[in-house]
């Protein structure tokens, strides 16, 4: 082993946290690992007593899957060689990416790296990738995974000689965000293939305490919505990895472990975790974005632009020809912790790029109150009354977005934000339920 490596070998074994040895059967039957037999059987996080000094972090910092991992010497990857799924958001506690790290450590044998939508190193713009080629910092293979699923998918695993599949990146707690659904492909395709699938967890970003807004209706599905869940799910990856084992891929469930985080509480915010925030995509530049994302994407399925090519993207939304009289309609519905406030904008590029536009800007002054969904459909139903020149993309990519075409057409009737939000209720109520037995974390 050279210097070079024996130092990263060292920096790595600093970061993270003291994991507690072992893990019991029912926990890896669960498809968990790193965790407590008291917090696993209480169904929460591990208290203080199971919490350690990590790498430039007080006592209060969450610790994500990949530190855990570190910490345990990667036990959890022995023997097996190793693909990567990942982009910019996979990083230690230092900031290193966790491809550089594991690729200087003789402990993991990383053989690939598969990209998402984005791209690997995260260059890409919405629905594009960067293609098939080879790092050129530890020169192994990066496969271009973006819209591959099912049996390709299967046999770019194979090709790439891995036992097991490993996941890290940072989600923003919607549906349509499709880092979730390239975790679900990932997971498919590895059955397939007979590999297993290692997830490692963080925090959503924008808490847990509750899943908000229409569930999917099965017709509707694509790649921004594979299966049922709420639009605004309140869950993390690794919990979403379980419902999807335990409810979606039950006719052939994959080999799953799940490496839970310490530290991170469900009304925790992206904020008080005490983690770096690197951009997991290039519209989603802060977790103020990410807090408002689930409502104000949905106006991707209209012709106003939801404020891509501005330095605030998700947190602006308008068109030319629009006055302050959407922003009067929308504040006036009095949504719990959030004004919306009249402002003007010019798009450097997407929709009406380089043309002034009118619209809305977001303030969330209460983040803890603040419904996303209900904020962005308050939007939507206000813009239509306020605007004559509102109309739905032509291709109704509205309903992929909210998951059936109900919204649009409550929406178009005239229907008020309760009346709609009341439309889904019983759905969500449905996936409320069956959320809980696989969340992770009190």
């Amino acid at each position: 082993m050279d210097l070079s490596r024996r130092g990263a070998l060292g920096r790595a074994g600093a970061v993270g946290m003291a994991v507690a040895a072992g893990t019991s059967g029912a926990a890896r039957a669960a498809g968990t690992a790193g965790t407590s037999g008291a917090a696993r059987a209480a169904g929460r996080a591990p208290g203080p007593r199971e919490t350690g000094a990590g790498t430039g972090a007080g006592p209060g910092r969450v610790r994500t899957g990949f530190e855990r991992l570190a910490a345990d010497g990667y036990a959890e990857l022995a023997g097996q060689r190793i693909g990567v799924v990942t982009n910019p958001t996979g990083i230690s506690a230092d900031a290193r990416h966790l491809v550089d790290v594991l690729h200087a450590d003789e402990r993991v044998d990383l053989v690939a790296v598969f990209g998402p939508e984005h791209g690997f190193r995260g260059t890409a713009q919405a629905g594009g990738s960067e293609g098939t080629s080879r790092d050129p910092a530890t020169a192994l293979p990066v496969y271009d995974t973006y819209d591959t699923s099912g049996q390709r998918l299967a046999d770019v695993f194979t090709a790439a000689g891995v036992d097991t599949v490993l996941f890290d990146i940072q989600d923003v707690g919607a549906r349509f965000y499709t880092y979730i659904w390239t975790l679900y492909d990932c997971m498919r395709a590895a059955a397939l293939a007979g590999k297993a699938v290692v997830v490692l967890d963080r925090p959503n970003p924008v808490g847990g305490r509750r899943a908000s807004g229409p569930v999917l209706e099965r017709p509707y599905a694509s790649f921004v919505g594979r299966e049922p869940i709420a639009l605004a799910h309140g869950m993390t990856v690794a919990e979403l990895a379980r419902l999807f084992n335990g409810r979606f891929l039950n006719d052939r469930p994959v080999r799953l472990r799940t490496v839970a985080m310490t530290g991170w509480r469900r009304e925790s915010f992206f904020g008080e975790t005490g983690l770096p925030w690197v951009p997991p995509s290039p519209n989603m530049p802060t977790p103020d974005t990410a807090l408002v994302y689930a409502g104000t994407c949905l106006f991707e399925g209209t012709n106003l632009s939801e404020g891509r090519g501005t330095t605030t993207p998700f947190e602006v939304v308008g068109a030319q020809g629009v006055d302050r009289r959407w922003a009067q309609a929308a504040d006036a519905l009095g949504l719990p912790g959030v004004w919306f406030r009249e402002t003007y904008f010019t798009p450097a590029f997407s929709k009406h790029a380089g043309r002034p536009c009118g619209g809305v800007r977001l303030i969330v002054h209460d983040r803890a109150a603040f419904d996303p969904v209900r904020a962005g459909i308050g939007l939507l139903v206000t813009a239509r009354r306020t605007w004559s020149g509102f109309a739905w993309r032509p291709d109704h990519w509205i309903d992929r977005l909210t998951g059936s075409d109900r919204v649009r057409r409550l929406v178009d009737a005239g229907a008020g934000v309760e009346e709609i939000a009341g439309d889904w209720a019983a759905g969500l109520a449905r996936f409320e339920a069956a959320r809980g037995e696989y969340l992770l974390y009190r």
